[in-house]
């Protein structure tokens, strides 16, 4: 069985980081066309974009196994850089990396071999078509989205810093997924499309969390790309149209809204952020959550120019219907 492999050696413990990439959220959002039915938690989100689809150029290279072309998600420079930027950077391909890329899909596996052979006459024009319709899945698909989606993945890079802080690398690449392992100074993806294996030889890590990659794992290992590592953030299931239902018992205890806003905080969020899930106004989310807080169900953290809260043990608990010592 095929596997991918990441060598880091002691110098690349020290270089990893964790980044967010609109531009990769958009090329997976565009992938979901390809089979939508692989993706049944994208289902709320997939009844109000079903009608908008993408350009033929991009679903061509979305091949159902094997290699997409990683110049049309190349790994972020920065730990948050903005979409514009990195569809500049896509235009700025080199040419021969665009054809050579576009030479790796498998035509076999691809929705439209004919449109990949077509864009293969002339790399250049090809790769600046294909970044205007990247812009443009990303006004459509992604855009409408990014706040809720955008606020899931800082919050899994929240959580994954204070885990590499406490524990290591290994123990956040134990927890990423059940196909990622940390295995003698190595990360391997098992099962994977192919045997790839990269030494990251000082190049350092990026570890990027994704709401659309799901059910996928990937790793991008070609160079000139920097090594990037691509798994589901936590809590994609309640994402993009989710509902958040609270048990009957909790809400009779708590009230229902109270119970509502509990039960949804399996990841922290903002007072703004809770408003606009549940339709309230901030000024009553902030009473429900003082009211919470002063229970000891939740404590607040600030997070850049923004305060944000997380269930306490106790608040954990209780919503999850496990009180300690059970």
């Amino acid at each position: 069985m095929a596997v991918t492999r990441l060598v880091a050696g002691g110098g690349d413990l020290l270089r990893c980081r964790f980044a967010t990439s609109p531009l990769w959220e958009t090329v997976n959002a565009v992938r979901a066309f390809v089979d939508p039915r692989s993706r049944p938690y994208l289902r709320p989100w997939w009844e109000q974009v079903s009608d908008r689809r993408p350009a033929a150029e991009l679903l061509a290279v979305q091949a159902t196994r094997g290699y997409i072309p990683d110049f049309l998600s190349q790994p972020p420079a920065g730990a948050a850089p903005a979409i514009e930027d990195q569809i500049d950077a896509v235009r700025a391909t080199p040419p021969e990396r665009v054809a050579a890329e576009l030479l790796r899909v498998d035509l076999r596996r691809c929705p439209s071999p004919g449109t990949v052979r077509a864009m293969l006459a002339d790399p250049e024009a090809a790769r600046d078509r294909l970044a205007g319709h990247l812009a443009d899945a990303w006004r459509q698909l992604v855009l409408p989205w990014w706040p809720k989606v955008g606020e899931l993945i800082d919050a899994d890079i929240e959580y994954r810093s204070r885990l590499l802080a406490a524990h290591g690398l290994g123990h956040v690449v134990d927890g990423l997924d059940e196909r990622i392992r940390w295995i003698r100074q190595s990360i391997v993806i098992d099962p994977a499309a192919e045997d790839t294996e990269r030494e990251l030889d000082g190049d350092g890590l990026i570890l990027m969390p994704s709401a659309f990659v799901w059910p996928s794992v990937t790793a991008i290992v070609d160079r000139p790309w920097l090594p990037t590592l691509v798994y589901p953030a936590r809590g994609i299931g309640a994402l993009l149209g989710g509902r958040v239902t609270a048990r009957a018992p909790l809400a009779r205890l708590l009230g229902r809204a109270r119970a509502l806003i509990l039960t949804d905080l399996a990841e922290p969020a903002s007072t703004t952020a809770l408003a606009g899930r549940h339709g309230l106004a901030p000024s009553t989310v902030s009473a429900h959550l003082a009211a919470l807080e002063a229970a000891g169900l939740l404590i607040r953290r600030r997070h850049g120019h923004e305060v944000r809260y997380r269930r306490t043990p106790l608040g954990r608990a209780l919503s999850e219907g496990v009180l300690p010592g059970e």
